[in-house]
C-alpha cells in the first residue's frame, strides 16, 4: 500500500493536479488502454460527465470502480438498511 500520488495532467488545455492512490492510477491507465485513449483523454471525458459538486478526484474513483463491478441485473433487488432506510 502506498500513499496517494499526486500528478498534473492538462484538461482541455488546463493544467490541474490529481491526488489518486496507486490502485486507482492503475486502473485509470487500464481503462483508457482498453477504451484506446490517453489517461489525460478519459480524465476529460470524466470531467465532462461529472456531476456539480463531485470532485475530479472522486469521479475518478468511482469510475474505476463502476467498471470493476461485475454488473448488476436490472432486476436486482435493493438492499435494506441503506441510506434511504435511515
Amino acid at each position: 500500500m502506498s500513499a496517494p500520488a499526486k500528478r498534473s495532467v492538462s484538461i482541455r488545455g488546463h493544467l490541474t493536479s490529481v491526488t489518486l492512490e496507486d490502485a486507482f492510477w492503475q486502473g485509470l491507465g487500464a481503462q483508457a488502454e482498453a477504451l484506446g485513449l490517453t489517461r489525460a483523454a478519459l480524465i476529460a471525458r470524466i470531467d465532462a460527465g461529472r456531476p456539480p459538486g463531485v470532485g475530479l478526484a472522486t469521479a475518478i474513483r468511482l469510475f474505476v470502480l463502476d467498471r470493476l463491478a461485475p454488473p448488476r441485473p436490472a432486476c436486482a433487488p435493493r438492499l435494506e438498511g441503506g441510506p434511504a432506510d435511515s
